[in-house]
This record gives structure tokens, sequence and C-alpha cells, in this order.
């Protein structure tokens, strides 16, 4: 185990351990970044690992420490100006493409932060850790940490990617040779009729995967594996970038603006397709699943295919008799999408793979509020409801995502021309 995969603690395991445990691991992903790595942002839509590292605290500091402990001091005023991120109740911030220029407080600063946050929120804890409601508002700052890591991941990645060394986050390990006749293949069918979809019962869920409801299933089929690299090379070789009616009108213009002819970080060299990873300048591995593509790559794809995307609920229905445990996620330590293979227990469970892992896959639906859907009150409302408009849903996770944060109804979103993330595609067709 390196540093980079400290276990997380299930649901059910005391509070106090399951907010050391997340709080660990956030510093751990940390660990080997110099104060320049931690401070750099590469683009617009990235965030500094050290930006990453004191907005998680400053979450728990604004939402529990100063609104539930009359004692507690913060650490610095000044702080909360720098790491809010989008919440307008909570006051002023620093504009996002700027954070980049936060060279002080240094690395080791906010890692004071933390600790001076994390003792508070102990004492804490042991206060009111019997309370439901501080308990739900805890449990939530775990998970919205949880997202963070994820996207420390992605956005030094991204920055790693800018630097002509082409340096590794963690160190460089072979790619296992995976037999073609090994990766999973064929498709499930999905009967049609009146489903539910949904989160229910009392375990936590975000409040943009409520309320549970009725939609209407049409019989769909549903591959087995993601698309894999292998697969998209044949996209590109058949000129698939370079045919527009293959692409959404947005979709083919964003190509033509940005140069696109590959998925991001893909570079070819001596005719070979390579690619920037977590773990340095690999080979393209040609039966892993693909990933950094836009929404729009994915659609193109599928229309190429001649298939389509899922929609989320085709997909949540495909998933639900899914352990979101069983997939390649941050905790195998791999970085980095794996081939997904056939074995005899998938075959029992319907024989589809990778649902929750490796990459989170492009659905063909709009992240739109459920019928009924209502935000949570006050400041902390503005966590999800705000952003539906412009965005598509992914579904399941991915190489990046800690354990014990995903479940078959969670729903993340991204803009349609978004590629930074571990993102790819199953395909869907009528049945």
């Amino acid at each position: 185990m390196d540093h980079t995969t400290a276990i997380t603690p299930a649901a059910g395991t005391p509070l106090s351990a399951r907010f050391q445990a997340v709080r660990r691991q956030t510093e751990a992903l940390a660990d080997g970044l110099s104060d320049a790595d931690a401070t750099v942002q590469s683009m617009e839509d990235t965030s500094p690992a050290k930006w990453h590292l004191a907005h998680t605290t400053w979450f728990f500091e604004t939402f529990l420490l100063k609104a539930l402990d009359p004692a507690y001091r913060p650490f610095d005023d000044r702080y909360a100006f720098l790491f809010n991120s989008y919440y307008e109740g909570a006051g002023e911030r620093h504009a996002r493409p700027r954070r980049g220029l936060i060279t002080r407080p240094s690395l080791d600063e906010v890692l004071d932060y933390r600790a001076h946050v994390n003792a508070a929120m102990e004492t804490l804890i042991a206060a009111r850790g019997g309370d439901a409601a501080f308990a739900e508002l805890l449990v939530l700052g775990l998970h919205h940490e949880q997202q963070h890591q994820e996207l420390f991941l992605t956005d030094i990645l991204h920055l790693f990617a800018q630097n002509p060394l082409k340096p590794a986050f963690r160190a460089p390990s072979p790619l296992p040779v995976v037999p073609a006749s090994h990766e999973a293949s064929g498709w499930s069918h999905l009967s049609g009729g009146i489903v539910e979809i949904g989160h229910t019962g009392e375990a936590f869920c975000f409040d943009n995967e409520a309320p549970r409801h009725q939609t209407l299933l049409r019989d769909v089929r549903i591959a087995n594996r993601a698309v894999t690299n292998g697969d998209w090379i044949d996209f590109i070789e058949d000129a698939g970038y370079e045919t527009p009616a293959l692409w959404l009108s947005d979709g083919i213009a964003t190509v033509r603006a940005e140069g696109w002819n590959a998925p991001l970080y893909w570079e070819q060299r001596d005719g070979k397709w390579w690619a920037m990873t977590l773990r340095g300048f690999q080979p393209v591995d040609p039966a892993a699943p693909v990933c950094h593509v836009s929404y729009y790559e994915a659609d193109a794809f599928a229309r190429w295919a001649g298939k389509r995307l899922p929609t989320e609920a085709e997909w949540e229905i495909a998933a639900a008799r899914h352990d979101p445990r069983s997939g390649n996620q941050l905790e195998s330590g791999r970085l980095r999408p794996a081939p997904q293979i056939e074995k005899p227990q998938s075959r029992a469970s319907g024989g589809m793979l990778g649902l929750f892992g490796d990459v989170w896959e492009w659905t063909a639906s709009a992240y739109l509020p459920y019928p009924g859907y209502a935000p949570l009150p006050g400041v902390i409302g503005e966590y999800n409801g705000k952003f539906m408009s412009g965005q598509m849903v992914t579904r399941g996770g991915s190489c990046a995502t800690p354990p014990h944060h995903v479940r078959a109804t969670y729903r993340n979103f991204f803009q349609p021309e978004k590629r930074w993330q571990f993102s790819g595609l199953r395909l869907a067709e009528d049945a």
C-alpha cells in the first residue's frame, strides 16, 4: 500500500474514526508534493492541491465549528476569504481563476491549519456526536472532502501533464498484459416498464439524489464493459474526429477550436499512442477503458458505433444489483483504469463490469432536478441545486474515487466539453 491508498472506514464506523480517516487520506495524497507542486493552478477548472487541503478544512470550520462551538477561535480570520469556493451566503471570496496566486500561506501553514481544525473538531464530535442533525452535517462534510480527494488527483494530473518532464505523481508501475479473450464483452438486457430511481433509506446521499420517483424505462441493452482505448483508436483511425455528421454542433465546434484529435493527455510517439497518467507517461493500454473524454466525444463515438449513451435512469437500474465496492477505485492504488475482466461471479450478476470504478460514465441525461426536489435549507443548500443548468450527468465513480463514497444513485455532473476528469462511457441500444 502506498501513501495514496489509506483505507476509509465504511458507514457505521464511529464518527470520530471516520473523521480522522478521511482527513488522513487527504493529507496522504499531499505526501511528497513540494510547496510549488501544491501552489500552482494549471487552468481555471482546476485548483491547487494546497487550496483543496485548505478548502475542505474551511468547510468544517465554517459550517460546524463557527456555527456550533461558541468557544472556537479561527486559525486565521483571513482564510475565510481565501478558501470559500462558491457559497454566496458565506461571504466574499477569492476569485477561482486566481487561486494559483495564493503563494502564502505555505503548504506547511495549510497543514497547520488542518491540524488546528482537526483538534477542535475532535472536541466538538465528542460533545455533539450523539446529535442526529450534527452527525448528518458532519457526514456531508466527509463526503464533500472525499469529492475533493478525487479532484485533488485529477487536478494534480492536469498540472503535471503541463510539465515537459512528465513527472509521475506516484512511482510508475508496469501495466499487466491482458489477453483480449479475457475482456468482458456482450450486452445485458433491461426490460422496460415503470421503475423507481433515486435514493431511499437512511444511509447518506446528496440532496440531488432524491426524492425517489417513478420513471418510464424502455427495453434496452447496455454493454457489459466500458468502451476501451482499443475501441477509441479504431474511432480515431476511422476519422471520427474529422467527420462532422457524428457530432453535435457545439461538439464539432469545440473539436475545431481546441484541435482535438484524441482523448486528453494522449500523444503519438513512433506511431504508438502514449498518455500522461498519475504514474507518469505510459503506453496506452488497449484493453483498459478510455478516459479523459468529453460528453461531446462520448456522444460522437456512440453515434459512430451505431449505438447511444444510456440515460441515467437506465444506468441506475442496471447498477442497482451490483456492489459499489467491486470496481477499481482509489483504494486499489492503481490510479488509472484497469481492463475489465470477465469472471464467473460477474456472469452470475448479469455480466456487467466496472460500473463502480475505472471511469465516470457519461449518460445521455442533462443534470436536472428530480420531481419534487428541494435543496437543503440555508447556505449549505448551494451545494448542488444551483448547478442544475448546462451540465450532463456522469455515473459510477473512477479509479480516483475514494472507497465507500459511491452508490447506484450517485449523480456526478460536468459541462459537456470538460474532460480533465476520469470520464469515459458505456454504450446502450434500444432492444
